[in-house]
């Protein structure tokens, strides 16, 4: 899908949120499109909630604008409320009733659902050999599925998920993590509200990285990682190497990094580079491409995150 193709589902507009004189959101532009994962991440207390609670209309803007299916979620949210499903912390249900009783009593209260339809969330969140236990007996992460099967029962387009593997185990934050991309193969969009970066990097399409308040980094997750774009190369003198990186006109940087040479430069055309250090007699005894993690940009871009 192309962007052109693709239907803006959240605008954020110049959205700040002021505490007297803490500022927990400032100037927020943000932009979530029709059938992606979009992760929103920042360290605890960088106003990740906060933005969450303006876009659901839970929370009223200092100034700027939430919008949602291009309604102001602080002026006139109801028309699109249906179409949201939010899970926001530990969903909460009764414990002596089984999964799927818990669903039916959310079907009744709505009003709308039709029958069929417990089933079939019970199934998409993994749950449906489980359904007729009670929910006492669930783990952690049958829990949050069982959430995040009671936002889906109206069919929402767009689903927020606020730290949905907060507190869970690694088995339950596995079942979560591959629910997600399944949630967005089935035609909805998931806003994805997190701190665990090997987490989103597994299932995110675009990513935002908030510090303060304020996004300081939105891409998606090649352009935020430099895929494809630094190389990493090793030869018996790497002094000698770096210098003659620096004669290569279209490598950009070359920097040294434990014990490495990287080079900024195209993965595509390394045999090209090998070749142009060959030419100047400096031969490389590794070359391959340098795999960058999430979690290094993210702290590169918040490690001065006072925290709050």
């Amino acid at each position: 899908m192309t962007q052109l193709e693709r239907r803006e589902i959240i605008r954020t507009e110049g959205l700040w949120k002021r505490y007297g004189k803490l500022t927990a959101v400032a100037d927020m532009n943000l932009r979530v499109y029709s059938n992606e994962v979009f992760s929103f991440l920042g360290p605890n207390g960088s106003g990740k909630s906060t933005t969450v609670g303006m876009m659901l209309g839970l929370v009223r803007p200092t100034k700027g604008r939430a919008l949602v299916y291009g309604h102001d979620m602080a002026t006139h949210p109801w028309p699109v409320l249906k179409q949201v499903g939010a899970v926001i912390e530990s969903p909460a249900f009764y414990p002596y009733l089984s999964g799927y009783d818990n669903l039916r009593a959310i079907s009744i209260a709505l009003g709308d659902i039709p029958h069929a339809r417990l089933a079939q969330m019970l199934e998409l969140v993994g749950l449906r050999e489980r359904g007729g236990d009670a929910y006492k007996t669930y783990s952690l992460g049958m829990k949050q599925r069982l959430g995040i099967a009671s936002t889906l029962l109206r069919d929402p387009d767009l689903i927020i998920l606020d730290e949905p593997t907060n507190g869970l185990d690694p088995a339950g934050t596995r079942e979560v993590r591959e629910l997600i991309p399944r949630l967005a193969r089935e035609g909805h969009s998931v806003f994805l509200c997190s701190h665990l970066l090997h987490e989103v990097q597994a299932v995110s399409d675009r990513v935002a990285i908030v510090k303060t308040g304020r996004v300081v980094a939105e891409g998606t997750v090649d352009e935020l990682l430099g895929r494809g774009q630094f190389l990493r190369l090793r030869a018996e003198d790497n002094d000698a190497l770096a210098r003659a990186l620096g004669a290569v006109d279209w490598v950009s940087r070359v920097e040294r990094l434990d014990g490495w040479v990287r080079a900024s430069a195209p993965v595509a055309r390394a045999a090209e580079l090998n070749q142009a250090l060959a030419g100047q007699g400096v031969f490389v005894s590794e070359l391959s491409p340098w795999e960058i993690e999430l979690e290094s940009v993210f702290l590169d871009l918040t490690e001065s995150e006072a925290g709050r």
